[in-house]
């Protein structure tokens, strides 16, 4: 599979986070179709089929990302206690 330049993924993430925010704050279908269009190509860089899991594995392909860092995937998982 191609690796997307980190530079490239870092700007798709801050734009599809600037505009979810952007959504819920005005909502306008602009807004909404640019949101789809980040999405899908946040999923085709990163070959996924979601925009979570394209934003997960986006950001772990960023340079210092922790590798071993999952939580974004566990979380709500519950965890034993004793």
């Amino acid at each position: 599979m191609l690796m997307a330049h980190p530079v490239v993924l870092q700007n798709l993430i801050e734009q599809y986070e600037t505009l979810r925010i952007l959504h819920a704050e005005s909502g306008g279908t602009e807004v909404r179709q640019r949101m789809d269009d980040l999405a899908y190509t946040l999923c085709v860089s990163t070959g996924t089929r979601d925009v979570d899991a394209a934003l997960i594995a986006a950001r772990h392909q960023l340079p210092g990302a922790r590798v071993g860092d999952d939580s974004a995937l566990t979380a709500g998982a519950g965890t034993s206690g004793g």
